[in-house]
Order: structure tokens, then C-alpha cells, then sequence
């Protein structure tokens, strides 16, 4: 099943449960990936940029929770937050930083990384591996670590 067939499904469920907060949510997420689509010149999207589109919608989620958490809005935090629970059951299961931790070190040895120079090269092969299951920033930050 697709995810645009889960989410048309999913619409349906919420429309009979009459949950309004979530059927936005699933309409926005709906429109994205169809936008998504209309963008590159598809009927559909392959696994990969449907994994794109909702890392884009859960990041654009955790940066407004930042900012409304700082302008002090707790009303949109809670609003931002139930959304990305919302979103969350769409991404794949969430690498543990453990597992994260073992992906970077047998990355480091399958290019031969040595020193903070090769951080790219490290980044470019340990990304792909990983998108959408776990924060970019979190990899930075461990690849930061091993290299150093």
C-alpha cells in the first residue's frame, strides 16, 4: 500500500471518528506528497522521496516548536506537538543511537575516513542509510565524535 493510499484511507477513519485535528493533519501531509509529485512529473512517488516529503513535514514541525516554545505560545506548542505525533506514525521505526553509533563506525571504515577532513565523505555515505529514521543533526553530531 502506498502512503497516499494510507493517508486517503486514514482521512476516511478520521472523518467517521470525527477527529478534526487529525484529518488536518493528514490533508497537509496529503497535499505535500502530492505536491511532491506534481513537482518531479509523477503519478507516484517511489519510497525514498515519500520518505523526503515527510522528513521535510516532521522537520518543519520540530523547527515551529522551537520557535513557539521561545516566543513562550505554549497554546501552538501543544497544537505543533500533537501534529508530529500525527506524522510520527507515517515515518519508519527511529534508529537508537546505538545503532546509529554502529552505521557511522562501518561507515568510517568503508571510506577509509581517518580525520575531521573527511567528515563529508562520511556524511554523504552515512545519510542514505539512514534518512528519514533518525535527526540529521544527531548524525552530525556522532560523526563529529568518531572523527575526532
Amino acid at each position: 500500500m502506498s502512503l497516499l493510499e494510507r493517508l486517503n484511507d486514514d482521512i476516511k477513519q478520521a472523518m467517521k471518528n470525527k477527529e478534526k485535528d487529525k484529518l488536518s493533519v493528514i490533508r497537509m501531509l496529503k497535499a505535500a506528497v502530492q505536491n511532491e509529485a506534481i513537482k518531479l512529473g509523477k503519478d507516484e512517488l517511489t519510497d525514498d522521496e515519500e520518505l523526503t516529503v515527510l522528513s521535510r513535514e516532521v522537520k518543519q514541525r520540530k523547527d515551529s516548536l522551537q520557535e513557539f516554545e521561545k516566543a513562550g505560545r505554549n497554546d501552538l506548542v501543544e497544537k505543533v506537538q500533537n501534529e508530529l505525533t500525527y506524522v510520527g506514525v507515517y515515518m519508519p521505526e527511529q534508529l537508537s543511537e546505538g545503532e546509529l553509533l554502529e552505521i557511522v563506525k562501518k561507515t568510517i571504515q568503508e571510506v577509509h575516513a581517518a580525520s575531521k577532513a573527511d567528515f563529508g565523505k562520511v556524511m554523504g555515505a552515512v545519510m542514505p542509510k539512514v534518512k528519514g529514521r533518525i535527526d540529521g543533526s544527531i548524525v552530525k553530531n556522532v560523526v563529529q565524535q568518531q572523527l575526532s
